[in-house]
């Protein structure tokens, strides 16, 4: 996630590092607090990969600033990892929005579409925080208060979640539509448009992490 990220605000534009901390730490900083220990290692492990160039230049006070840029080989790979994302970086609440957050990136819609709609299954997958007889816990059938709230809040945000997925993949099918038919005026063959559709609901709408 926190080479991902590097990559993914330094195809934006170069930066110094501490830009890019401040960056990663409004990103996921709240949740998943950003070091120096471990990311001016990753920094390191990517400048030696070739994924990252950096050069210095003067700073505002007597010490030079050492400004960091991603290099061709790094938009690829960076390409790379929005195109196939590992399954934590689906599951995961921040890792996935590390991912959404670049996702912009990838020029190839139906690439984009992809990735949203494995999100969307994962979240179609009954799941509760908590079990009774092997079977999920909904709100109302929680035994206190305190666990009715933890299952309502989940489940109000899976089901905007999923809202949002489905429109996503709508608009992206759309404007991929849109983009085969001005192809074949110009006499190029259209390209396949994304399935918005085909998606089930899950049983009571519930899904992994945002429980009924």
């Amino acid at each position: 996630m926190l080479e991902l990220s590097i990559l993914g605000f330094l195809a934006e534009e170069p930066l110094h590092g501490y830009e890019l901390k401040e960056r990663i730490k409004a990103l996921t900083g709240h949740v998943r607090p950003v070091s120096d220990g471990a990311l001016y290692p990753a920094i390191t492990r990517l400048v030696g990969a070739g994924l990252l160039d950096q050069r210095t230049e003067p700073g505002a006070s007597a010490a030079p600033r050492r400004i960091l840029a991603l290099t061709g080989k790094g938009r690829e790979e960076l390409l790379e990892r929005l195109r196939h994302p590992k399954q934590t970086e689906i599951t995961d609440q921040v890792r996935f929005n590390t991912v959404l957050a670049f996702l912009r990136h990838l020029p190839d819609r139906h690439e984009q579409a992809a990735v949203l709609r494995r999100r969307l299954e994962f979240l179609e997958t009954p799941t509760s925080f908590f079990y009774a007889s092997g079977k999920p816990v909904s709100a109302e059938e929680a035994e206190d208060l305190f666990r009715q709230g933890m299952l309502r809040v989940a489940r109000a945000t899976g089901e905007a979640e999923r809202a949002w997925l489905r429109e996503a993949v709508e608009v992206l099918g759309r404007r991929e539509a849109e983009t085969g038919r001005s192809e074949t005026v110009g006499g190029r063959a259209p390209v396949s448009p994304v399935a918005a559709g085909g998606s089930r609901e899950a049983l009571g709408g519930t899904g992994p992490g945002q429980p009924s």
